[in-house]
């Protein structure tokens, strides 16, 4: 569980193999650097649904950017509150 305005990049693997491969919580002010490797002279590389093919000669960094979104809060409900609703916390299960 990671709230709101913690100021954190989430490492999160997609479809992993293997249960010890867990995401990874870091710092937003860190810069994430990768290297490709793999048998295949081009990659592809989708990001925020757009793709572009590379080859191992590229590296990718990923950082924070300046720019920021408003959300929109329907209800005046509050993200402990939420936690609490649906993870039924201080609730007495066995009265249930």
């Amino acid at each position: 569980i990671i709230f709101p305005n913690s100021g954190n990049f989430v490492i999160t693997p997609v479809a992993p193999h293997n249960l010890n491969v867990r995401p990874t919580v870091i710092s937003d002010d860190s810069v994430i650097s990768f290297e490709i490797e793999g048998r295949a002279e081009n990659f592809l590389c989708t990001l925020d649904s757009r793709f572009e093919t590379i080859t191992s000669a590229h590296q990718l960094a990923v950082r924070k950017n300046d720019f920021t979104v408003r959300l929109l809060r329907l209800q005046d409900i509050g993200f402990l509150e939420t936690l609490r609703s649906k993870l039924g916390w201080g609730l007495d299960k066995r009265n249930h």
